[in-house]
């Protein structure tokens, strides 16, 4: 690691992507600007929002872009990113606050460590929201995140920075993705693969205010995530072992599929019921430090509660895996790997359909 500090501050540009992001995106902005040091940028780019959040934004005095139309995230970082002049780009989901020191940790980390390329935070372990998905969800992230490598493999949109030179010579995040998707992940996988560094810091930490339902998750989870985080595997011919797709998930998902199929398989021959408890209890010893981290957290009621949903996204992972090779193999001779979007980004050029406000 390289320790050498610059003589003068690196500069920060904050850059927050909303779409009709309502009070959660006010509290957002609210805790960037109470930031200290305060940010040398904080730019919004609106994705098509009618709610008033690109207003709200200009109405705080904010340098602020926006879309007439929803693109997806990827494209309006890009945006920002085209727009900001200092030296770190640090990307804010719209529904997360940031605590006050953020700027300073960011900074810091970087004038300490000049051989790294991006940095990567993590939820805390406070949700904002108080139903049991949301809490479950958030939870499960944060301890994914503070027990992940910290030479990381992918890059986060939610709280993460990176020089700008580097993402500019990048090509940005790939604006093939029109929803929140995998974007950042896929641009973590071109990071690594160009030879950059990108480092997983633990205690950067920011407040996660989504509210998550059943259906929000599985949407999420299966069709946003899983399916498009297979087809990128398979592209890039590997699998890191690492955050979700470590050793342990991957034989957890065999465990949970084998699970299911002998318990349905019990009516008719019910020896396979042994088969079924001992792959349960592997399952459970497999993951036990979660089940513990979930106890000592939010007490027994909560982590006998979550045990459950954790099998269940075992399993539908496992059939998201199998979606998501199906796709890669119907579209593996397609043209090219590298999405058009790429080379170059089209929001990274100068864009006349963008309308600046303020």
């Amino acid at each position: 690691m390289n320790a050498r500090v610059p003589s003068s501050p690196l500069t920060v540009a904050v850059i927050v992507p909303v779409y009709n992001g309502g009070a959660k995106f006010r509290a957002s902005l609210d805790s960037i600007k109470q930031t200290v040091p305060l940010p040398d940028e904080i730019i919004v780019i609106g994705d098509g929002d009618t709610d008033g959040s690109s207003q709200y934004a200009e109405a705080a005095g904010l340098t602020v872009y926006r879309f007439p139309q929803p693109g997806g995230p990827g494209r309006a970082r890009n945006l920002g990113a085209s727009k900001a002049i200092s030296d770190l780009l640090f990307f804010v989901d719209a529904d997360v606050t940031v605590p006050e020191n953020v700027i300073e940790r960011v900074r810091d980390i970087f004038a300490r460590d000049t051989d790294v390329a991006a940095i990567i935070g993590s939820y805390d372990d406070q949700p904002g929201e108080s139903n049991f998905l949301s809490q479950y969800r958030n939870l499960l992230h944060h301890y994914v995140h503070q027990h992940g490598r910290e030479e990381a493999s992918t890059f986060w949109g939610a709280c993460g920075a990176i020089r700008r030179e580097v993402f500019l010579a990048m090509g940005g995040f790939d604006e093939t993705y029109l929803k929140p998707s995998i974007e950042d992940i896929e641009l973590g996988y071109r990071l690594t693969r160009a030879g950059h560094r990108i480092r997983l810091c633990k205690s950067l930490q920011v407040k996660h205010w989504k509210r998550w339902t059943i259906g929000s998750m599985l949407r999420a989870d299966f069709f946003q995530r899983a399916v498009p985080w297979t087809q990128l595997i398979h592209r890039h011919r590997g699998v890191v072992n690492d955050l979700n797709i470590g050793i342990s998930g991957r034989v957890s998902v065999m465990l949970a599929g084998g699970l299911l199929g002998a318990v349905l398989l019990a009516p008719w021959q019910p020896n396979v019921l042994v088969a079924a408890a001992v792959m349960g209890l592997i399952l459970f010893t497999l993951n036990a430090r979660l089940y513990r981290f979930f106890l000592e957290k939010r007490g027994l009621g909560f982590a006998a509660q979550a045990i459950p949903w954790h099998w269940f996204y075992f399993l539908y992972s496992g059939v998201a895996f199998v979606v998501g090779t199906a796709r890669h193999l119907v579209d593996r001779h397609r043209d090219g790997e590298k999405p058009a979007a790429l080379s170059p980004s089209e929001s990274l050029q100068p864009a006349s359909r963008v309308e600046k406000r303020g």
